[in-house]
């Protein structure tokens, strides 16, 4: 789990989470490839609140392959404007089709 760090490395903001995987909008279909951002206090919440979006959004399965804590704002799009929705609280789901 992560949570505060323990040494020197603090985060100044709050922590935003990227999770890579894919989504299931159809039993045996093909998946859609995607990045969740969002702000949630450690990783197990992250992963739980961005199942309960991908539920909300019409998918029935998830495959979360990788999570991370992003130290900087991403430079691009649509990345970009993913991350100024987690400050907000909101759970920014980009889809690769």
């Amino acid at each position: 789990m992560i949570s505060s760090p323990d040494n020197d490395n603090r985060l100044d903001g709050p922590m935003i989470f990227i999770i890579i995987g894919k989504g299931y909008e159809n039993k045996g279909g093909e998946g859609v490839e995607l990045h969740i951002m969002l702000r949630a206090p450690d990783d197990d919440s992250a992963v739980r609140e961005a199942l309960n979006a991908l539920s909300e959004e019409g998918f029935i399965e998830a495959d979360l392959d990788q999570i991370g804590v992003l130290t900087d704002e991403p430079p691009e799009e649509p990345h970009a404007s993913a991350y100024q929705g987690a400050l907000e609280g909101e759970v920014a789901i980009i889809r690769f089709e």
